[in-house]
């Protein structure tokens, strides 16, 4: 690690050398991180890299992400228990990047602010939330995001509004360097029970349509755009799911990996595939469809790492 002996009196959080990384992940398979850096807070970030040369990524929950088998090189940075914290003032939430999104759609219902509640259908924290701009039932987290805090990595906070990140669907403007540390939701007034209500009913349609209990990471590619389903002479809300179906996706194995019998939107890990099985199985769908329709499916799964 290129990180001269003098910093390392100078940072306070835990560092790792070849951790588990990919065993850590919700898909349960992959590689190893040569450095893991968990910080303390801000002000230990900034530390690490003004110090810090080498290459650096940045993970959550890893909810959404494929560690391939050969591991990630440089740092990867994991963020302490610190910037998960989440408060509320009237309708407003604020929350650090590594809340869960779950608990954040809880904690403004226990506030009595509705409008968050979709958060509680997406898996992962805020930060991965942010970066990708995530959604479910309708709603994005650009619809509901006030502003946001990240650094870059010299070290420097920089606060983003919506309109600064350029937010589509899922897909941010923001430099890929950028870690994000916080963010401030506007929700609006509303009875408790209500918006308890229609979280619980997002629960039981996730639960009824989604393999949620599986070693999965979520969508495994996003909804093509309506231009190109009319290229292709497709209805405009044709969703993914159904262009997989019909090449043959559902149930579609490759080693250890399948796409769900469930939702065939969903990769899983069986028990037994690597991280090489999850990304052939994904490609092999990628050119059937391209075959098929004309389309070329987009990755909502980060891939990351090395291959073996």
């Amino acid at each position: 690690m290129a990180l001269p002996e003098s910093a390392l009196g100078q940072i306070r959080g835990k560092i790792t050398h070849d951790a588990p990384l990919g065993a850590s992940g919700w898909f349960k398979c992959g590689g190893t991180a040569d450095v893991l850096f968990k910080p303390e807070d801000e002000e230990d970030l900034s530390v690490f890299f003004k110090t810090y040369t080498g290459d650096v990524q940045v993970f959550g929950a890893l909810s959404n992400t494929i560690i391939r088998d050969g591991g990630v090189r440089g740092a990867v940075i994991r963020l302490g228990r610190s910037f998960g914290q989440i408060m509320t003032d009237h309708q407003m939430v604020m929350a650090g990047a590594l809340a869960l999104d779950a608990n954040i759609a809880q904690v403004a219902s226990d506030s009595g602010i509705g409008g968050l509640e979709f958060f509680s259908g997406i898996p992962g924290t805020i930060g991965g939330a942010l970066r990708m701009n995530a959604g479910c039932y309708g709603r994005e987290t650009k619809d509901v995001l006030v502003s946001c805090r990240a650094m870059d990595r010299a070290g420097v906070i920089h606060v983003l509004t919506p309109d600064d990140m350029h937010m589509t669907y899922r897909h941010v403007g923001v430099p890929d360097d950028f870690i994000f540390l916080s963010a401030v939701f506007k929700g609006v007034p509303e009875d408790p029970s209500v918006v308890s209500a229609r979280m619980t009913e997002i629960k039981q349609r996730r639960e009824a349509a989604q393999p949620i209990r599986e070693k999965t990471g979520g969508s495994t590619f996003a909804n093509p755009g309506v231009d190109d389903l009319t290229r292709a002479g497709l209805p405009p809300e044709t969703k993914v799911w159904q262009l997989i179906e019909a090449v043959g996706g559902r149930g579609l194995a490759v080693g250890g990996a399948m796409m769900s019998e469930k939702h065939c939107n969903f990769m899983i890990n069986t028990g037994t595939a690597s991280a090489s099985d999850l990304e052939k199985l994904g490609e092999m769908l990628i050119t059937r469809v391209y075959e098929r329709f004309g389309i070329t499916l987009r990755w909502e799964i980060k891939r990351v790492g090395d291959p073996v």
